[in-house]
């Protein structure tokens, strides 16, 4: 006995599965049930099918075909002799006529269960009664329509002159629900939420996993850079449950890794020369560093540049461990990483190279990817102070627009307006950020130093005025020809437009272009351009607001340096008087903007090279259109007018009802130099003193009693010394905010009782 127990001892001896094995045996499990359930149903589908089938043939032919007569064969001339021979022997009584009728339409009618008689092909006509068969499946409908059952609803009866009519009406029955199966449900609540606490588990080991080298890698960044290669391989999850949760939580925890570790400069390749030196141990260890990180850095980058690419080629990889339907969230956070590293580090190595993949997906059809894009770039421009990125970009930008030949979104070139590229405030802002050098008087040299220390003390002084020069000029030369590189650049992309499509959609953003850095514009393209911008306005095609950016565009150059040029733009001071009464509250107060841009560059600044007839004219036209916009752009409207009575004193002929001159006033014609308006008021500013704005009707009285500088109608310090622009600004609604905020209503006062006579007979 002993030793047969020590034979089966070892079989009865196992080992104790481990957690691991049992969670990894319980997925098994839950797979095959899942697997067995979807067979199940498939086998059920497919029987289904083969008894709609099997009815479909049940029903062929005799419902649809109609009948034919029997089959006759051809008989012998001696089998035909012999039958007539038997007929005529027949008594002719046995049979009448309507008895044979009878029975040979009922012959016709005949059918067997194994053949078709009132078919009339032969009888082992297989193939050809096989076609039939197909023909007669084709007119059978492939679904079996349910008649939904109705119930009869009894109605109150009609009485007429014959008696009393019964009414119904038919509703067909609703179908009742089906008592659920609770039993059966709940084996697969059960498994899905075995399910989702399996998958919860498996996120919270992954987040752990990441949160202990993401703060292994910052606290110590030299000596834990084998923890970036790990972390980055979690970028290749395999499992399909936690596989896009875990790439993007890698993805996000890595750019903030690199933009914590990175360091404030760019980080070049070692030559041969330099490594072959020997140097310190610290030297050496932070040269190591340097170089994984930068390794690590562009492996990162790839990743992220692999992850959009496979979102735009729809490709689905191998492991099948994410979705096609996933691809979209994943490309969505990798652009988002690109584009806070584009801002954070724009001094790193490989600066450019996310340029190149971010361009492009500026023009994506996508939106929020396309947003996001022109977001990172416009706030690249706003807060690049060297130039370098801004003309990486611009490079990048003008290229994309040439490959796709111009079809691109606007919001590609909207990007554009946001380049700091703006001559005259950065010489100053350099000439204030240059550091003084307080050098010594010679008063002090003579009391303070002896004579051979002043000596020493001039050379030294000399010396750093160079050097100061040197280095603000070498600096003030570099940012100017980066700065025109980049205008160069955006001006041919403009102009490329504006001869070659000037009917695309990117028009309106070239003519805002142009207005913005139209300062900046070379004397040689003067001519060319504004015989361009008259013939866009005059053929017609452009809206309210292209047309105002054109004028803003021609003024702005001969209020700077096209001012040396004798050009008498009358035209678009036509132009401009007629836009305005085209403007009212119902279009965007944008164009309210450009207006008042407009009016302080071809009234105020031209002041000299402007007649009265024409001020007059254009102050009266603004009056007008200052009684149907917004109470903002009234303000600004009227603090213009303001500024064009102070410019041009005797446009106070308006204020009085005297006639100054012949003719009659003109309000339709479209020529301020010949609508008489001398001959007319602003009676407008009465109807603006009843305003439900008080700053409108503060403005309003003031114009309307001259315009003084002092005395009871005169404005505040405030409103007095604030632009039309900033007016315009200030009373705006985009906070959705009244300024000067409303007044709470004040509490109702109680009426007095009256003691007149009237009032204590109603009384009594």
């Amino acid at each position: 006995m002993g030793d047969a127990f020590l034979e089966y001892k070892p079989k009865t001896l196992r080992r104790r599965p481990t957690f691991r094995r049992l969670l990894k045996t319980s997925g098994v499990k839950l797979e095959n049930k899942l697997k067995n359930r979807q067979f199940k149903q498939q086998n059920a589908d497919k029987k289904q099918r083969k008894d709609q089938k099997r009815m479909r043939q049940a029903m062929k032919g005799s419902t649809l075909q109609t009948p034919r007569p029997l089959e006759t064969y051809r008989k012998r001339p001696e089998e035909e002799e012999q039958e007539e021979e038997f007929l005529e022997s027949l008594p002719t009584d046995m049979m009448d006529e309507d008895d044979l009728q009878q029975m040979t339409t009922m012959a016709r009618k005949a059918s067997f269960i194994t053949r078709d008689l009132s078919s009339c092909g032969p009888v082992h006509g297989g193939k050809k009664r096989s076609s039939d068969v197909v023909r007669s499946y084709e007119k059978v409908p492939r679904k079996i329509a349910k008649m939904q059952e109705k119930e009869v609803i009894h109605l109150l009866p009609i009485k007429d002159k014959s008696g009393v009519i019964p009414q119904s009406m038919e509703r067909e029955k609703q179908p009742e629900p089906e008592e659920e199966d609770d039993d059966a449900d709940k084996p697969d609540e059960e498994e899905s939420e075995q399910r989702e606490q399996l998958r919860n588990q498996k996120l919270n080991g992954k987040k752990h996993c990441i949160a202990n080298l993401a703060s292994a890698i910052i606290s110590d960044p030299m000596n834990n850079m084998k923890c970036v290669k790990e972390l980055r391989g979690m970028l290749m999850e395999a499992d399909p449950s936690v596989a896009v949760s875990v790439r993007k939580m890698v993805m996000v925890s890595l750019m903030e890794i690199f933009k914590d570790i990175a360091p404030t400069y760019r980080i070049r390749p070692l030559t041969a020369e330099e490594k072959s030196v020997k140097v310190k141990k610290e030297t050496k260890q932070l040269r190591e560093f340097e170089e994984g990180l930068v390794s690590q850095y562009k492996f990162y980058l790839e990743d992220l540049e692999q992850t959009i690419k496979d979102w735009k080629q729809k490709k689905r990889k191998r492991s099948q461990a994410v979705g096609l339907q996933s691809y979209l969230s994943l490309a969505e956070v990798a652009v988002r990483c690109l584009s806070e590293l584009l801002l954070a580090l724009p001094h790193f190595n490989f600066h450019n190279n996310i340029v190149v993949i971010l361009v492009p997906l500026m023009n994506d059809p996508t939106r929020k990817v396309s947003d996001m894009c022109c977001d990172a770039f416009k706030k690249l421009f706003q807060q690049d102070k060297g130039g370098v990125a801004s003309l990486a970009t611009v490079r990048v930008i003008s290229g994309l627009v040439k490959s796709l030949n111009y079809n691109v979104r606007p919001e590609v070139l909207q990007t554009l307006l946001s380049l700091r590229i703006k001559e005259v405030e950065m010489k100053k802002d350099l000439e204030a950020s240059a550091p003084k050098k307080r050098f010594m008087t010679n008063k002090e040299k003579k009391k303070n130093l002896s004579r051979m220390q002043r000596k020493w003390k001039k050379a030294e002084e000399k010396l750093e005025k160079e050097l100061l020069e040197a280095e603000a000029s070498e600096s003030k030369e570099k940012k100017i020809k980066l700065h025109t590189e980049t205008l160069n650049i955006v001006f041919l992309v403009y102009f490329r437009i504006l001869k070659k499509a000037q009917k695309s959609i990117l028009l309106p953003v070239v003519l805002e272009g142009l207005a913005n850095f139209a300062h900046l514009i070379n004397l040689e393209f003067f001519d060319d351009l504004l015989n361009v911008l008259q013939n866009l306005i005059q053929s017609g095609d452009l809206t309210n607001r292209e047309c105002l950016h054109c004028i803003q565009t021609v003024f702005t150059i001969l209020s700077g340096q096209g001012d040396a040029l004798n050009i008498d733009p009358l035209n678009f001071y036509s132009q401009l008087y007629r836009i305005l009464l085209r403007l009212h509250a119902g279009t965007p107060n944008y164009d309210i903007i450009i207006v008042l841009r407009c009016l302080d560059a071809m009234l105020t600044r031209r002041r000299k090279q402007v007649s009265l007839q024409r001020a007059m004219a254009f102050v009266k036209r603004l009056s007008v259109l200052s009684l149907h916009v917004l109470h903002n752009s009234s303000v600004g409207i009227l603090a213009a007018n303001r500024a064009t009575m102070h410019s041009f004193p005797k446009c106070d002929f308006l204020l009085d009802n005297e006639i100054q001159g012949s003719g009659f006033y003109l309000p339709e014609l479209n020529e301020p130099e010949h609508c008489n308006a001398q001959n007319t008021a602003l009676w407008e500013l009465h109807l603006l003193q009843r305003h439900y704005h008080p700053v409108v009707r503060r403005f309003a009285v003031h114009l309307s009693r001259g315009a003084p500088s002092e005395g009871t109608a005169s404005l505040s310090v405030d409103l007095s010394r604030r632009s039309p622009l900033e007016l315009f600004e200030d009373y705006s609604l985009k906070d959705m905010a009244f300024n000067p905020p409303v007044a709470p209503p004040g509490s109702k006062k109680k009426v007095r009782k009256s003691n007149t006579p009237c009032a204590c007979l109603f009384n009594q």
